[in-house]
């Protein structure tokens, strides 16, 4: 919600999932001057998350959106149910111990739970999917991935089943890999059509969704919170913040805590079915282990749809489809003649510690952001603790609000080419294999 034009016109990007978007109305923008109990700023996950769930609590909430509902990651994901933040449990064990470790395994899961319960509840058409594997490229890689299956088994998480090489063929078409880690429940999803069928939810249960409505001031200290737009403001009991990387400078507290990456995806043209079938025979979804990752899966019509890449500062590349064509084409040789019908660029918001942040302003405003390419089931854990927060157990919101966050070093100015060097560095170790 950075300011009125950063969303254009509020029109969702080209990509393949607004072309295939299921049909959703158009929510006026605000206009007036509103009163509400809760007020959620972001009509993603995080804010349709926290919204669903207190509506269906009986709370009064209204939604202000600054383009339409799923216009930023949410609607441009890699729609892969990942389970896990982008921080390892075995790096959250030894940064801030075992308890914690602990409590974060307890919840990992949670968010493809509370996906599917959505998708079931709400009849929500969004081409739900079971099953995502990590792949390893290297020997190095491998010894990574046995060694999370065997930390996850510490926290009782078995739920993991390694792949060697040619257990990985019967369900990748590819002899790129070395093996992999099969989650068997993890799986993917049309992403935009999850925010557009939650967004509908939150209106059955009687929440209010303005559209088109960004947000150019917040007044988080008062004891009442005031969300001003362009021509219109809600004073509420709570706020809750869910602009993510696009929240921009208009709360100064938060804006330097994450940083916004772009990351890319592009959609062939529908495959035919032999072929569908020889690439991904189990319809699962993939991505690798490196540093800067490949993901890719097959969406309802047979298109593969892949992803990968990062450019630090939230920028979009010049030539999305011939940077993710070559990748594409090295697991893939398939697919080199393959015609590319989308191509589109979307920012996470990444925190230097890759563990998100959640937390409080002043006593009445709530804040979730920082999933750092982990949105897709963390955006909707967060949400239900932000929730339960509100209701008034805030038992497990105070222990993320706890956690201290790790400034970028050099502060924002430096962020974006210290970013570069630590990915340079981290590539060449993939590139090396060690």
């Amino acid at each position: 919600m950075m300011a009125a034009s950063y969303a254009g016109d509020g029109r969702h990007t080209g990509s393949y999932y607004a072309a295939s978007a299921n049909p959703a109305p158009e929510r006026p923008p605000l206009a007036g001057d509103h009163d509400t109990e809760i007020c959620v700023v972001g009509a993603g996950y995080s804010g349709l998350s926290t919204a669903l769930h207190l509506a269906e609590k009986g709370h009064r909430v209204t939604i202000l959106e600054g383009a339409r509902v799923g216009w930023g990651a949410s609607g441009r994901n890699g729609g892969q149910i990942v389970n896990g933040l982008n921080a390892s449990l075995s790096t959250i064990e030894k940064r801030y111990g075992r308890d914690t470790a602990s409590f974060v395994a307890s919840l990992v899961q949670e968010g493809g739970e509370i996906i599917r319960e959505r998708v079931a509840r709400y009849d929500i058409k969004c081409d739900l999917k079971q099953g995502n594997i990590f792949t390893a490229i290297t020997p190095a890689h491998m010894r990574e991935l046995e060694a999370r299956q065997k930390h996850w088994r510490s926290f009782g998480i078995d739920n993991q089943v390694m792949l060697d090489k040619a257990a990985l063929r019967d369900h990748i078409g590819s002899e790129f890999y070395a093996g992999g880690l099969l989650d068997t429940t993890g799986g993917h999803i049309h992403p935009l059509n999850l925010a557009l069928g939650e967004a509908a939810a939150v209106e059955k249960n009687g929440g209010v969704i303005h559209e088109m409505s960004p947000v150019i001031s917040v007044d988080s200290h008062a004891a009442r919170p005031v969300v001003r737009t362009e021509k219109g403001s809600v004073t509420c009991d709570r706020l809750v913040l869910c602009g993510n990387a696009y929240l921009g400078h208009v709360v100064p507290e938060l804006a330097p805590r994450v940083m916004p990456v772009s990351t890319q995806v592009m959609a062939t043209e529908p495959l035919s079915e032999d072929l569908a079938a020889e690439l991904l025979p189990r319809d699962e979804c993939v991505e690798d282990v490196r540093y800067i990752l490949d993901y890719y899966r097959l969406s309802a019509d047979k298109r593969m749809l892949f992803g990968g890449g990062t450019v630090y500062g939230g920028t979009d590349p010049k030539d999305i489809k011939s940077k993710l064509k070559r990748n594409m084409d090295k697991v893939f040789p398939q697919l080199k003649s393959a015609k590319i019908d989308y191509a589109w660029s979307g920012n996470f918001a990444l925190s230097f510690s890759r563990v998100p942040q959640m937390g409080r302003i002043g006593a009445n405003t709530y804040f979730a952001h920082g999933y750092s390419g982990h949105g897709v089931t963390g955006s909707h854990t967060f949400g239900r603790i932000l929730a339960e927060a509100i209701h008034g157990d805030a038992a497990r919101f105070d222990v993320f609000a706890g956690l201290p966050w790790i400034p970028f070093p050099g502060g924002r100015a430096l962020r974006v080419p210290y970013s570069v060097m630590g990915s340079w560095y981290y590539g060449l170790r993939d590139r090396l294999g060690i």
